[in-house]
């Protein structure tokens, strides 16, 4: 194969290859697709644990407006509307995930709301009941409007997302931080022991895991 087409090939690969929940991929591991009324756009990539993880991060140091920053999908938006707003001492958590280079990659960003959820529901990482009041999401693909039940989504096939076994996995007992705006004074978190959604004072200390994505 010429270097040419061999350098069309590895572009495109990724694109051709059937992918699994978990499977390495593109500087870290896929997560699952997002998209509009259930029309994939992007293959969505969870950072590994190791440099893509911060255990304590706030989200702004104030409980104060962050204008732009509101987007339940538009992950890099938000991160980057934060990132001009302040630096790092208001806007540790999307600071930390701009931040990263990791796999050569530097367009890592922190989650929206909705691409947490989906996060959440590939990946997630124990048998806990899931809370019944959250997981509509009308970017995953396929679409969903219904909430979850106790069992669905049941635990991650992905063995290295698994709280026992994996490596890779979120933390089952901790929330994460999306990078949406909620109201002036608080922003959207996942509870990944139950995938509880909801938002909270964005100067409170919460995990992040930082993502990428590949339009498709």
């Amino acid at each position: 194969m010429s270097g040419a087409l061999q350098a069309v090939y590895q572009n495109q690969r990724s694109f051709i290859l059937p992918l699994a929940i978990g499977d390495a991929y593109e500087g870290g591991f896929f997560a699952g697709q997002i998209g509009v009324s259930g029309v994939a756009t992007h293959n969505l990539v969870v950072g590994p644990v190791a440099s893509a993880e911060n255990a304590s991060k706030l989200w702004k140091n104030a409980r104060t407006a962050t204008t732009g920053a509101d987007s339940d999908i538009n992950g890099p938006q938000n991160t980057a509307d934060m990132v001009a707003h302040g630096n790092s001492t208001v806007y540790p958590a999307a600071h930390f995930c701009n931040d990263l280079v990791i796999g050569g990659f530097s367009d890592w960003y922190m989650p929206a709301k909705n691409e947490l959820e989906i996060c959440y529901f590939n990946l997630k990482p124990d048998t806990t009941s899931n809370n019944t009041v959250s997981g509509i999401n009308p970017n995953a693909v396929p679409a969903r409007a219904s909430n979850y039940t106790s069992g669905t989504p049941a635990q991650t096939s992905a063995s290295a997302f698994v709280t026992s076994t994996g490596a890779q996995a979120f933390a089952a007992t901790d929330v994460y931080w999306s990078s949406t705006e909620g109201s002036t004074t608080s922003a959207w978190f996942q509870n990944f022991p139950d995938g509880f959604q909801n938002n909270y004072y964005k100067n409170i200390a919460y995990r992040v895991r930082a993502v990428r994505r590949v339009a498709v």
